[in-house]
């Protein structure tokens, strides 16, 4: 613990006592694979931190565990001044250390710009199973509007498909009550997906309760829209051929004749054919009657 203690102590103030900065690299790269207590009143939380809501009980039951066992996992900080430093990862720990009583937390001492804080904070948190998907989507947000990056660059920085980053930055636009079932997890992020890719508010509600209520599987919502998609597609209109005028008063006689409604085709060649509907058998008998009186 003494070497751990002199480390600290050589950190402070190295750029004013050292004419070259090579022995704070080297001091900074021993810092960083050791081990050291630091304070609590010394550590502020992470605004990067993506993760904004904690389960009360399973921190409580983190607390008592390390009452118990001490915090076995450091966490991680960068210095920012003589006895100020900041979390980029373990939030959770240091918050159950703290409900615990403890004054000081073992920690690992980090080099990090803001981006780098941002970006080793996504990571950390994305390991988290229980970490949901409205948290990491806002921080896919603000990573992009703080350091003006594209979906493209996000996609590299987190190590994923460019597609999981866009589709994650669209649950952003869901409506409000449907984001926060998302975070109490009466929704999944599947739902969420699907969800987001229908255009009518109005129905992504409809959908939304219907999910809670009815307990709907991913597959069964994906059929639903894939019928309503179906359903809701205009029909091709049918469109009778219009009659060339030098006709209509050839088909107009015919109706007459017939007293039916008569279908005249006619190509440009000059061949056709001229159609005469009848509705039932003793309509077609008339109709039958009509050509022999005329024959």
């Amino acid at each position: 613990m003494a070497k751990l203690k002199k480390l600290e102590e050589q950190s402070r103030g190295l750029d004013e006592l050292l004419g070259s900065s090579e022995p704070v690299i080297e001091i900074v790269r021993e810092l960083t694979h050791t081990v050291i207590e630091i304070p609590l009143e010394q550590i502020e939380v992470n605004p990067w931190q993506p993760r904004k809501d904690f389960d009360e009980a399973a921190l409580q039951e983190l607390s008592d565990s390390i009452k118990l066992y001490g915090l076995i996992q450091p966490i991680t900080l960068r210095r920012m001044a003589v006895d100020q430093y900041q979390l980029i990862s373990g939030e959770r720990r240091f918050q159950a250390s703290k409900l615990a009583g403890l004054k000081a937390l073992p920690a690992y001492i980090r080099l990090a710009d803001d981006q780098a804080m941002a970006e080793m904070a996504l990571v950390e948190n994305l390991l988290r199973e229980d970490l949901n998907a409205i948290e990491v989507a806002n921080t896919y947000q603000r990573l992009k509007d703080e350091f003006g990056l594209t979906d493209e660059q996000l996609s590299k920085r987190v190590d994923k498909n460019r597609s999981t980053v866009t589709n994650m930055l669209r649950l952003l636009k869901l409506p409000p009550n449907v984001q926060e079932s998302i975070k109490e997890k009466r929704i999944s992020t599947g739902h969420a997906k699907v969800l987001a890719g229908i255009k009518d508010i109005a129905l992504q509600l409809a959908l939304h309760e219907q999910i809670v209520k009815d307990r709907l599987s991913v597959r069964e919502l994906e059929d639903i829209v894939t019928n309503y998609s179906t359903a809701s597609k205009p029909k091709p209109k049918k469109t009778t051929p219009s009659v060339p005028d030098a006709y209509k008063l050839v088909v107009d006689n015919l109706s007459g004749f017939f007293g039916s409604k008569i279908q005249f085709k006619r190509k440009p060649t000059g061949a056709g054919q001229i159609v005469v509907n009848f509705k039932n058998d003793t309509d077609l008998n008339r109709i039958l009657d009509l050509i022999e009186e005329k024959g």
